[in-house]
């Protein structure tokens, strides 16, 4: 009888206990507060469109520096590697033999002028001796012939002082352009020119640089269709473990041919690179502005999930709760996603605390389309192109 009755009373205290539990827990979800989230609003308008390629930088000149004379290279007057200027002096070949070659040609010049100075007293004196009878013509004539020959010889002389100046200044040689000079390939002491113009080091531009790449055919179809200027503007991003690097140009060359293999065009960027940041042959991300005349709604990418049912994102409906839409895109790039259904002007979407939503959430919205909407996208990632 006792052992029934415990039992009775053990049944009638779990029950209690269960009770008070389940109640517990209705109370704790009831008291879950709103979660807090950061909503952007979704509005149709203009948006800058780009086009993003791979491709590769080349320098914007490259030339060799050869000897166009024969000497021993007396003089070299950079560091291997050093950055120059146009007209800079880099090497200086002995000058010795250039220097008398000048001086005989001013030398033979001198003779002659004296020689042509004699021969017109000569002409001068004998004319009117001739108009008198005095004396034979052909002695005249004989004058004259050399007088006209000596003139003749001074032109040649001009000439060979000319060309020996020019020698004299091939003595020492200048940086052809400005910008960074590679390794010296002589050494001073060497003999350079004897029957070939040696190569002694090359110098390559890079302000600006050249990013090529090589959309296809119907990616350029896009861009001549669409674009609004002839040069449009581009940029390159090139990422690194120190730093990513964004450097500004614009599009300057496009090629007459595609490539039967690929079905692509080439085409070229000259971009700005002031600090020498870039070298030649660095991988990079091409930028190509087309036009900002067409309207979008347009979302951050992070924003978006997928899963069996395809892509969605949460937004806040009227009552403060979470929703979920089912969207779907259209033009995207890293930047943003452009959302051709799914999504209509006004809509609230939420940009924050993602992990932690799920649908028919309550919620406190703040809104934060002015920091992280669209328009601050563009602005923060410098892509809204200046009018030119």
């Amino acid at each position: 009888m006792l052992i029934k009755t415990f039992s009775s009373l053990s049944v009638v205290a779990l029950l209690l206990f269960n009770g008070c539990s389940e109640n517990k827990e209705q109370n704790v979800k009831k008291e879950l507060p709103p979660l807090q989230v950061s909503t952007i609003t979704i509005q149709t308008k203009n948006v800058p469109i780009w086009t993003r390629f791979t491709g590769k930088t080349r320098a914007s000149s490259h030339q060799e520096v050869r000897a166009r004379i024969s000497g021993v290279l007396e003089k070299v007057y950079f560091k291997d590697g050093q950055t120059v200027k146009k007209g800079q002096r880099l090497f200086k070949i002995e000058q010795a033999q250039y220097i008398a070659a000048l001086n005989a040609a001013k030398a033979q010049k001198a003779q002659d002028e004296a020689a042509l100075a004699l021969a017109k007293a000569d002409v001068a004196r004998y004319t009117p001796l001739v108009k008198e009878g005095l004396a034979p013509r052909a002695t005249l004539e004989q004058y004259q012939a050399k007088l006209a020959s000596l003139r003749a010889a001074i032109e040649g002389d001009r000439a060979k002082i000319r060309e020996a100046n020019i020698q004299l200044g091939y003595t020492i040689i200048r940086a052809p352009i400005s910008g960074k000079v590679s390794a010296r390939m002589v050494d001073v002491g060497n003999l350079v020119g004897q029957g070939e113009s040696t190569l002694l080091t090359t110098i390559m531009s890079i302000n600006p640089i050249y990013a090529y790449f090589s959309p296809s055919q119907n990616d350029v179809r896009v861009m001549q269709k669409y674009r609004e200027q002839k040069n449009p503007y581009a940029f390159i991003e090139a990422d690194s473990s120190v730093e990513n690097i964004r450097l500004d140009g614009y599009l300057d060359f496009s090629d007459n041919i595609v490539d039967p293999l690929t079905s692509t065009i080439t085409m070229r960027a000259t971009i700005n690179n002031p600090d020498d940041k870039v070298l030649p042959g660095t991988f990079v991300y091409v930028n190509v502005f087309i036009t900002d005349k067409h309207k979008f709604k347009m979302i951050p990418p992070e924003v978006i999930f997928n899963d069996q049912l395809g892509k969605y994102v949460y937004i806040v409906d009227n009552n403060n709760t979470v929703k979920r839409a089912d969207i779907t895109t259209g033009y995207a790039t890293r930047y943003y996603i452009s959302v051709k259904k799914g999504l209509k002007d006004g809509d609230k979407l939420i940009v924050s605390a993602l992990m932690k939503l799920k649908p028919g959430r309550k919620v406190t919205v703040t809104d934060v389309t002015k920091e992280q909407g669209i328009d601050a996208i563009l602005e923060k990632n410098d892509l809204i192109p200046k009018k030119r």
